[in-house]
């Protein structure tokens, strides 16, 4: 199945990615930036294996998350012909701007 990503969640990838280079060195970005494309890789083909994340469960589509790295967190959902990510997170946010600021 083809994954394909908001501009949001792009967006916050690329801020956290920045943060960790920033922060950490270069070496660190980049194992960051593999640890997301190997879980991008792996939900797409096993786009289930996420688990049900229950900050979305008063949406209409279920949202799935896996965890990169630790810190941060991969929200996604299942449609028909793909799997969109929706929001990238640093799992040190308050979770309730978390789901607030998704799609």
């Amino acid at each position: 199945m083809k994954v394909e990503w908001t501009e949001h969640a792009e967006g916050q990838r690329k801020l956290i990615a920045n943060y960790i280079r920033k922060g950490f060195g270069i070496k660190s970005a980049r194992k960051f930036k593999q640890e997301v494309e190997r879980t991008t890789d792996m939900i797409g083909h096993h786009p289930n294996i996420g688990t049900l994340d229950p900050l979305y469960a008063d949406r209409p589509a279920a949202y799935r998350s896996v965890i990169i790295n630790g810190l941060s967190k991969m929200v996604y959902r299942i449609d028909d012909d793909a799997v969109r990510i929706v929001g990238f997170w640093d799992c040190r946010q308050e979770p309730q701007n978390q789901a607030a600021q998704t799609d």
